[in-house]
């Protein structure tokens, strides 16, 4: 059944190229709700793979699949809304194209062994693509080169630090599979020279997938020119995947004691991003691209908290799940706030409360709870994330933090108070059908109640994973 979660949209996804849109966009939902509830009995029952060399059930994994699962059936069915609303040429391949990329991303969650997990996420390259190609003018057209380019070029250099990590093993005269799991195992017999240099190739390779600095570049392109749906997908669930690829490598080095090497380098590229984020964000004239660099300061903050350990990789790990909820729901928003104003440039917007009352309330709940403010989750994991900085004695690097939250927080304000309140001088607005605005509703709503109230074998999930790269309280 392992197997099934990520080949059945595989499937729908190559029969959805050749159907019309009264069959497509139906298929879109019943595999998005078909996937959520093969997810939810995987996470159960935890059946063994048919491949067990290649895929596992880990918590991390079960964590990311849970996300992408819930983010997809929702966001499927804001999709089948936004299509009726919009004018996309070839919704056959749109379509098949979001379901491949669904499968490709499960893939990601499930991979066990270390090229399989490099296979899975070049393909979620290959998947999206054509999404991001969506519009089909130049702009999309140099969006999704720069994509796949530098996304290439990342994933290049992460087969090279997967090569080096099986010459850690030849060196250190190491017999066991290349998986994830039994490297952990026998970590302290690998060559540690050959092992950091695999890391930090890793680390760059992957972290270009994940929109750290100064990898970064592609993110607000691709966010900004595709479909709002998919930059949804893109910016809540891709960059989780290729931050899986970083953690479970990030698991050898604790398990190899070289946690200090490994979390060095991580809080160096988290604090990056960060203040390569408010440096743009400052800025901003796009909505769109307002939102992707907010993408690239939680990635920053995640990784940031992964490499502190203890407290900050438990933060870590809800600003993953919050942010994945938070930032889909904006992403869904600016795609009514683009359907109503017709541009995507923050000076041809305003008065959202009074043209799109539920609309506005999406967006400005969704700034609220991304900005880090109570009583959204986002809060409560940088609240750890600053207090494992400062437990374990980086206090420049929090101090680094909170300046940059700070000035982040500034600018997108500015920003949202302009869309929000500013006068305007368009009068047409959207029609606000329900399947426009209760996914944004629904998302908001479970990241709220994840704050009070997280069910116990959920919070034991986020504690294994968490435990397994030395955090926790």
């Amino acid at each position: 059944m392992v197997e099934l979660v990520f080949l059945i949209p595989f499937i729908t996804g190559v029969v959805a190229f050749f159907l019309p849109r009264s069959i497509g966009r139906p298929l879109l939902v019943f595999t998005g709700a078909m996937h959520l509830l093969l997810s939810i009995l995987l996470w159960l029952r935890k059946p063994e793979p048919l491949f067990q060399a290649y895929f596992a059930i880990t918590p991390e994994g079960m964590l990311s699949l849970l996300v992408i699962s819930l983010l997809f059936f929702l966001i499927s069915i804001y999709t089948v809304g936004y299509l009726k609303a919009s004018d996309i040429k070839a919704e056959n391949i749109f379509i098949g194209s979001m379901l491949l990329f669904l499968s490709t991303m499960t893939m990601v969650t499930l991979s066990d062994h270390i090229m399989v997990m490099w296979i899975a996420i070049e393909a979620t390259t290959l998947a999206s693509a054509p999404l991001i190609y969506t519009h089909r003018t130049a702009v999309s057209l140099e969006a999704t080169w720069k994509y796949v380019l530098i996304c290439s070029v990342g994933i290049a250099m992460a087969l090279l630090g997967s090569v080096l990590i099986t010459i850690a093993m030849d060196v250190g005269q190491v017999d066991a599979p290349v998986s994830f799991s039994a490297l952990t195992v026998v970590a302290t017999q690998l060559d540690p020279m050959w092992l950091k240099a695999g890391f930090a190739f890793i680390l760059v390779g992957y972290g270009t997938k994940m929109g750290l600095a100064p990898m970064h570049t592609w993110l607000p392109d691709a966010h900004s020119e595709a479909p709002s749906p998919v930059s949804a997908l893109l910016s809540g669930v891709l960059l989780n995947c290729a931050y899986l690829g970083i953690f479970k490598t990030n698991k050898i080095m604790v398990a190899a004691g070289l946690e200090d090497f490994s979390g060095l380098i991580l809080m160096g590229f988290g604090l990056a991003s960060i203040l390569a984020a408010g440096t743009f964000i400052l800025k901003q004239t796009e909505y769109k691209r307002l939102l992707a660099y907010s993408s690239i300061e939680n990635m920053g903050i995640i990784a940031f908290g992964t490499g502190v350990g203890g407290l900050g990789a438990y933060g870590a790990i809800l600003c993953l799940i919050h942010h994945s909820l938070i930032k889909s729901s904006l992403f869904l928003t600016s795609g009514n706030i683009l359907l109503g104003y017709g541009s995507r440039l923050i000076e041809n917007t305003g008065n959202l409360v009074n043209r799109m009352p539920k609309t506005f309330v999406a967006f400005f709940s969704g700034f609220v709870a991304i900005s880090g403010l109570p009583p959204f989750g986002i809060f409560i994991g940088e609240l750890f994330v600053i207090m494992g900085a400062f437990k374990a004695g980086h206090y420049t690097g929090a101090t680094i933090l909170i300046l940059s939250l700070c000035v982040i927080f500034a600018g997108f304000a500015n920003q949202a108070m302009k869309i929000s309140f500013n006068t305007s001088e368009t009068t047409v607005g959207l029609k606000e059908k329900a399947n426009l605005v209760w996914p944004q509703y629904a998302l908001l709503s479970t990241s709220l109640v994840l704050c009070f109230w997280i069910p116990d074998i959920l919070y034991r999930t986020i504690m294994n994973a968490v435990t397994s790269v030395g955090g926790g309280f």
